[in-house]
């Protein structure tokens, strides 16, 4: 008996044409598959379709006896320009597919390609002389470059055709920068729109009258090129016969027949879009899969620089290069361009062992999705490695698992043109550029015409073997400010005549949160005063070109032991630099950042490249410094090692103190009678907020469940990071306007001699700069007790400050003064704004674990925090806010909001399989993420999939003050069987089995745990570093008493056995 295919609830008449987004189908397809598993069906308008997702139906589905490719939806509409071309002919129907294919198979063969390779080389060529042209600072769209590189190379060496999409001079270039070829955007709106017209009733598309117009006239000019193309080939022939001379000239063996006319400008047609479209996302997707993955990178780069060097590529080389092999086929596994593809039953049959389908029905082969079945692939099968093609691995991969080009007969045709040329165009820029990414946090986003390519993806190209160049690329905190479409950095220094004599350094950073990019803007604003010209930038931006007329000074963190992202590829360079004297001519200095709290890996990363620059000849100027986030000393630690690098630097280098050089300066400029403020543009980390509500009873600290909107394009999974731009609460700023008795509308211009995050050589009201640029809250550190003892102030007022330096970590850092307080403490200091500006750090983001998963809302996040709203334990009379939870509590439906989507560590996500259970610990807000894993299984078992029931430890006050979800989805979800919730009520523990807290709870329930534990679940704790180190040591005395073993066996067991199994995500 058959089983009923699942499908999701469906709207009448409409079924579920809501279901799937309009312009990002394949996510909308991505998402019902996780929730729904390896099949569902929809309702599109009266025309049943099943979708497949699994590797089992790719493979069953790939049986041509049984099925043949239908050819529907958008693709039907292409038909509208493309007729009976290779790629949208049906078959058997349509004859003419027979007598091309007989006729082209030879043209793209081994041999026919490998005669392309000069006219290949020549296209690649143009783009290597445009990327050298524009220089490393220039933001390029690696999407729009290789459409131009992959439409010239098919222009030429299918149809001997030049149209100069290529650059010839640099004119031609800059005119070229940000337009395609009119034919590259009318196929691209014919191809998007040709897919939008195929979920529209024809009613609704009649009506469409401007639409439609554009969509003829988008025919119109496709139609233009090829009978350009067609024209120009018969009046012109080539000397070396070509494609399209076998097109026009060739006869079928079999039949005798040549093409029409008609069936030549189809298969033109198609050609010109299949051979670029495909290719360009081809290159694109392994370009952003390298620049994510620095350790492929540089395999990769290493492997092209020893088996070929400078010399151009030829297509003998490509054979001798298996990583680039492995590279690329692990790129269109994870970035298949054309994403599915559908069949139809030839009868009615049964596929996975009990669907009934009907004779003619639809069926999608989800090839994105079926690249991922951990059945095939593993539970890493979202993770891009491309070992897993290497040594024989790709050839014992089961029939039918990668199949990006399609299958069989109607498989892609060009597949060893698109091969080669992207083969060899890798080669050749690899060969030439450092490619960096313009924003280091950048996560996946996709476009999607017919093809799905990378979106809002930039990068620049550093010409390789040159003089240093840094920029400072997109920081952590400051990328949220910038908009994409400014391709030029806001200037952040005046370099003077004065300036320019100055001795050169260069500050380097690596910083995810912004402390250390904090740090080191804190030195390179500094630097003018010590006699140092700085240049900032992240330190990816110097990989491999390390500067030598200048101290290196080099701030970065560690994040669990790995980079941070802005630093990821410079590790990894650095870490495989060979020899001893390679960095001779090197002067550097590294202060690390990082958190105890991670024991193990403290400073794991600073210690690194301390210890590497020093093995490969580079001279150390000072002892690496070093501060812990979680520490009492975190800014004393720096403040010591920058005064102590300033002593050294000046004996290294010989330079002078100037008080007055390269300060910030601050001028007042009159305030304007309109107090209009200039509207802020979307961008793509603009989000609404939906919802904003009170969790908690009025007695218990805040909980706030608050819910936004994405921006267009973001997307997320379950257990990644929202990181918010807040802005400081006004009442903290209307302090600062009142102690430097200035009005709100004020306006103030600043310049400044080095480099700073703040807005220079503009006017801007200092509202905005108090309010949105510098942390008013922050504790006072003893560099900035120091300054203001050497500001003049009364008697009074400098043994106070001296009794806080004394005293330092009692009277300030625990009390969490910052300079604002003290100010106002002692109101006769005379600081003057500039001071007070450069002393203060730049606003930081904050981030939140997201609470939601996308199988609820893909366009939709959720947070869960904890509002900071306590008394001042600096001793004023208010309370002391938090900055960032202040700044959302006041949010309201309809604000924008400055976010953007951060990935969490890999190990903090849900595991791929459904029937592995989750043990869950937690207190409070860190219940976020576990409520995001919950919501995505209880989605998936609401789906019909099975689901293994979770275990939820879960911490707070009592069932009435904070149970948070507790009488909403947590019973819901238990109801349902997804999750077994164990609270632990701190002030209620008579509800809690007399367990107060998360640790007591887990040692009561130990055999539900050990349980979990044999039936390979896997563990996750959110919260303070209380709550992490009291479970695990519950867990390490299971070991302990359950395998008889001493603390320090059970420990070494716990690490063992648990690694790759036991996520942490700890915050305080």
């Amino acid at each position: 008996m058959s089983a009923p295919i699942p499908s999701p609830p469906a709207v009448p008449f409409l079924g579920h044409i809501n279901t799937i987004d309009k312009d990002l189908p394949i996510r909308s397809l991505d998402l019902l598959a996780r929730q729904y598993g390896e099949i569902y069906q929809l309702n599109v308008l009266g025309q049943k379709k099943i979708f497949a997702n699994s590797y089992a139906l790719q493979n069953e589905l790939s049986d041509e006896k049984r099925f043949l490719k239908k050819v529907s939806g958008g693709l039907n509409e292409v038909r509208n320009a493309a007729g009976d071309g290779l790629f949208t002919a049906r078959v058997p129907e349509e004859k003419n597919w027979y007598i091309a294919h007989h006729l082209l198979m030879p043209c793209f063969s081994a041999s026919s390609v490998y005669g392309m390779t000069n006219d290949m080389m020549d296209i690649i060529s143009q783009l290597v002389l445009k990327w050298e042209r524009f220089g490393p600072k220039a933001v390029i769209d690696p999407s729009i470059d290789f459409t131009r590189l992959t439409l010239d190379a098919i222009s030429l060496c299918a149809m001997s055709y030049r149209y100069g999409t290529s650059p010839r001079s640099a004119v031609e270039a800059m005119a070229l920068i940000e337009d395609l070829h009119p034919f590259a955007v009318a196929m691209v709106d014919f191809l998007i729109e040709s897919g939008k017209r195929a979920d529209r009733p024809n009613i609704v598309r009649s009506m469409m009258t401007s639409t439609n117009a554009k969509y003829e006239e988008d025919q119109r000019i496709l139609a233009q090129l090829v009978n350009e193309i067609l024209d120009d080939h018969r009046a012109n022939p080539p000397e070396k016969p070509d494609i399209l001379s076998t097109m026009i000239n060739g006869r079928d063996k079999e039949t005798g027949l040549g093409l029409s006319d008609e069936n030549i400008k189809h298969n033109l047609l198609t050609f010109l879009i299949a051979g670029h479209e495909t290719t360009s996302g081809m290159l694109t997707f392994t370009t952003y899969y390298l620049l994510k993955n620095p350790e492929a990178m540089r395999k990769l780069r290493e492997e092209i620089d020893t088996k070929i060097g400078d010399r151009p590529a030829t297509v003998h080389d490509v054979n001798k290069l298996p990583y680039l092999l492995a590279v690329m086929r692990e790129s269109m596994r994870l970035g298949p361009t054309a994403p599915a593809r559908s069949v139809a039953p030839l009868e009615d049959t049964v596929i996975g062992g009990k669907y009934l389908v009907e004779k003619g029905t639809s069926i999608i082969i989800n090839t994105y999705n079926a690249h991922r079945d951990p059945k095939v692939w593993g539970e890493d099968a979202e993770v891009f490695r491309p070992e897993r093609m290497l040594d024989g691995k790709f050839e014992a991969l089961p029939p039918n698992a990668w199949q990006p080009f399609g299958y069989g007969m109607r498989g892609c045709i060009g597949r060893p043109f698109a091969w080669q040329e992207a083969q060899l165009a890798l080669i050749t820029v690899l060969q030439r550029f450092d490619l960096v990414m313009h924003d280091p946090t950048y996560e996946l986003q996709l476009k999607q015409t017919l093809t799905i390519k990378p979106h809002n993806f930039y990068i620049h190209a550093l010409p390789r073997k040159t003089k240093p160049r840094l920029f400072a690329g997109f920081s952590t905190s400051a990328s949220l400010h910038r908009e994409l479409s400014n391709t030029q950095d806001p200037p952040s220094a005046v370099v003077t005549s004065e300036t320019a004599k100055l001795q050169p350094m260069y500050v380097l950073y690596g910083s995810n949160t912004g402390n250390s990019e904090s740090f080191a803007q804190r030195i390179a604003s500094d630097a003018p005063v010590h006699g140092f010209r700085a240049s900032m930038g992240t330190l990816d931006s110097a990989f491999s070109h390390l500067p030598q007329d200048g101290p290196l000074i080099i701030v970065t963190a560690s994040y669990e032991g790995e980079p941070a992202d802005n630093a990821a590829h410079f590790v990894e360079w650095l870490t495989n630099l060979q020899g001893d004297h390679a960095l001779a001519a090197v002067k550097f200095a590294v202060f690390g950042c990082g958190n105890r709290d991670w024991q193990k890996t403290y400073q794991r990363i600073p210690r690194l490249i301390d210890n590497t620059l020093a093995q490969r000849g580079a001279t150390r100027l000072t002892d690496r410094g070093e501060s812990d986030a979680g520490g009492a000393d975190f800014f004393e630690a720096f403040d010591a090692w920058e005064k102590t690098l300033w002593e050294k630097l000046s004996k290294a280098y010989s330079t002078t103190e100037s008080a007055d050089a390269g300060g910030l300066s601050v001028k007042m400029v009159s305030s304007s009678m309109s107090r209009a403020e200039a509207l802020r543009q979307k961008d793509a980390a603009l989000g609404t907020v939906i919802d904003n509500r009170v969790l908690t009873s009025p007695n218990a600290p805040t909980k706030r469940h608050i819910e936004f909107a994405l921006p267009e394009g973001m997307t997320y999974r379950a257990g990644d990071y929202l990181a918010i731009l807040p802005l400081n609460p006004e009442r903290t700023v209307r302090r600062a306007l009142a102690r430097f008795g200035l009005s709100a509308e004020q306006e103030i211009e600043l310049s400044s001699g080095g480099p700073t995050s703040l807005p220079v050589n503009k006017p801007v009201h200092i509202f905005a700069i108090f309010s949105g640029y510098v942390e008013l809250s922050q504790p006072a550190t003893m560099r900035e007790i120091d300054i203001l003892l050497k500001a003049k102030n009364s008697e009074a007022s400098a043994e106070g400050l001296s009794e806080l330096a004394r005293d330092y970590k009692e009277k300030v850092f625990e009390r969490r003064l910052s300079v604002l307080d003290i100010l106002e403490e002692y109101p006769d200091i005379d600081l003057p704004l500039s001071t007070f500006l450069q002393m203060l750090p730049s606003m930081r983001i904050r981030q939140y674990s997201i609470s939601s998963s996308p199988l609820w809302n893909p366009q939709h996040v959720t947070l869960t925090i904890s509002v900071i709203d306590a008394p001042a334990i600096s001793g004023r009379t208010e309370p002391f806010l938090g900055v960032a939870s202040t700044y959302l509590a006041a949010l309201r439906p309809g604000n924008k909001v400055q976010l953007s989507v951060r990935a969490s560590n890999a190990a903090f996500h849900p595991p791929n399989d459904l029937t592995v259970p989750l043990v869950m610990f937690c207190a409070g807000s860190g219940l976020a993420p576990m409520r995001g894993f919950l919501q995505e299984r209880a989605m998936q078992k609401q789906a019909g999939r099975e689901v293994a029931k979770s275990l939820l430890f879960f911490g707070c006050r009592s069932p009435k003050e904070d149970y948070l979800y507790g009488d909403a989805e947590l019973r819901e979800w238990s109801e349902m069987g997804v999750v077994d919730v164990r609270p632990a009520f701190s002030r209620s523990s008579d509800d809690s089995e007399g367990c107060r807290y998360v640790q007591d709870r887990v040692r009561h329930d130990k055999p539900d745990v050990v349980r979990a534990f044999l039936m390979g679940g896997k563990f996750y704790v959110c919260g303070a570093s209380k709550i992490a180190s009291g479970v695990k040591q519950v867990l390490v005395e299971f070991f302990k008493e359950t395998r008889n073993l001493d603390d320090e066996g059970a420990l070494a067991t716990f690490e063992k056995v648990m690694n790759g199994r036991y996520a942490t995500d700890i915050f305080e």
